[in-house]
């Protein structure tokens, strides 16, 4: 039903969608200091409204709420749907090459810029699919709202402070994610541990490692300063480490020391195999070193034993373990500094349904206590919908209707939104096998798939409140 009205509706649609989230992508929304009515500073605040100032010019009625989230309804009947996309964006990196992360640019059906696919596309498309179904005057007897957050990929604070003062919707989508439906978000652990020791005089040693900055990105730098060895000492370490291609070392003499800096590539936490981890290949390297026996050396040397390079299951930590539902558990060393006296690290490992703190916290905190570090970190654990949920049959044939594809449920590692939302599921808004570039350089949208997207939430829209 309606099926050929939206259709008719969307034919034409294409370079709207197209500027609607070029309008968005065109506002670096990277989290910033915190201001009156801007808790995550300028640029996710100007991202919300000119989102709501989108929403206005279709003809459809929106709301600031504190500058957390923004709201937009089709009607004051009961709300029974709720739609959550983000529009806060991670720091836009190096190595684009098809345009510059903020100048949307479309290029053969594919639209390029920081945010085209995660998450301003889809929300956009989201929002499309809104005005779709009130342009066609189908009578609607339960709204639904689109909430446009502001800061999903910094700690979901935004949607923490929504929830606390508004009831959650019987259905909920998050178009975060990808199609077909993501019906198992992994849990994730991810403590910080720390040593501390005397200041150090012995040599040779690392006085200083600076690896990621970001928790959930695989690090594509690391650097570090050794004292006490000559550059031909490093440089020979350097032709004796069998690495990938990918992994690669530039060192030079630096006042008293040699400075090292290794090049990786990164990639989105979840999915540590698709990236090459500088910071486990530059702790492997020194490690490797004819370092003094001192509290840096021990400490690198344990490190690299619990998170080998090229380890993205937690082997050597002792916490691999997997699921038929959910799949592996996958683990990306993702944060470490170290200095003279003392380092601190944090890795970033995505648990199975079968994961509990017995099989995972324990075993972690037990070989890095005995490596000579404390922990601190909790489990939080995974989120399950049954894929025989009728919530979810209704999501499936909405899919396979306007994809042309078999519907089917899966498990991410990744987080979005409905992580901890009774029965909301990730839905949308790539297409199973397109490559986004997600967080990396040239991040991109398929415009076509993300119209049938659009096409796709006018029809659960209907499905669920018409």
């Amino acid at each position: 039903m309606h099926e050929q009205a939206i259709q008719h509706y969307f034919a034409d649609k294409e370079p709207m969608l197209v500027e609607a989230v070029s309008r968005l992508v065109r506002i670096d929304s990277t989290l910033g200091p915190a201001l009156p009515g801007k808790p995550f500073g300028e640029g996710p605040a100007a991202a919300l409204e000119e989102l709501l100032a989108l929403a206005r010019s279709w003809g459809l009625s929106g709301q600031n709420l504190e500058g957390y989230v923004g709201t937009v309804d089709l009607n004051d009947q009961e709300t029974v749907l709720h739609i959550l996309g983000h529009l806060d964006v991670v720091d836009p990196g190096e190595g684009w090459t098809v345009t510059e992360a903020f100048v949307p640019k479309l290029v053969d059906g594919l639209l390029y810029g920081r945010g085209t696919d995660d998450d301003k596309g889809p929300v956009a498309a989201a929002l499309l699919a809104m005005k779709a179904v009130k342009d066609l005057g189908i009578p609607l007897r339960r709204n639904v709202r689109l909430i446009a957050g502001t800061d999903e990929e910094t700690g979901f604070r935004d949607v923490k402070w929504y929830y606390s003062r508004h009831p959650y919707a019987p259905y909920t989508i998050s178009p975060d994610a990808d199609f077909p439906i993501i019906n198992i978000e992994k849990g994730h652990y991810q403590p910080t541990f720390q040593a501390a020791w005397p200041q150090e005089q012995a040599l040779p040693r690392v006085s200083d490692f600076t690896g990621g900055t970001r928790l959930n990105m695989v690090p594509p730098k690391a650097q570090a300063t050794v004292l006490g060895l000559s550059l031909d000492t490093v440089e020979a370490a350097i032709r004796d480490l069998a690495l990938e291609e990918a992994i690669s070392f530039s060192c030079q003499e630096k006042g008293p020391g040699v400075h090292i800096l290794c090049s990786g590539q990164n990639a989105h936490g979840s999915t540590p195999e698709e990236g090459h981890n500088a910071q486990t290949a530059l702790v492997a390297l020194l490690a490797a070193l004819p370092l003094a026996d001192c509290p840096s050396t021990r400490a690198l040397r344990a490190l690299h034993a619990l998170f080998p390079h090229g380890d993205h299951h937690g082997q050597a930590l002792g916490i691999a373990q997997a699921d038929d539902l959910s799949g592996p558990l996958t683990l990306a060393f993702t944060m470490l500094t170290l200095h003279d006296t003392g380092c601190q690290g944090r890795f970033d490992s995505r648990t199975p349904l079968c994961g509990t703190e017995e099989t995972i916290c324990r075993p972690a905190q037990a070989a890095l206590t005995q490596a000579g570090f404390t922990v601190q970190g909790p489990l939080d654990p995974p989120h399950h919908v049954p894929a025989d949920s009728p919530f979810l049959q209704v999501l499936a044939k909405c899919y396979e209707q306007y994809s042309g594809r078999k519907s089917q449920c899966l498990a991410i590692g990744g987080g979005t939104y409905v992580h901890d939302i009774p029965g909301g599921v990730a839905f949308g808004a790539s297409m199973p096998g397109f490559v986004s570039n997600l967080h990396g350089p040239d991040e991109r949208v398929h415009v076509g798939d993300l119209l049938t997207a659009a096409k796709i939430y006018a029809q659960v829209i209907l499905a669920l409140c018409a």
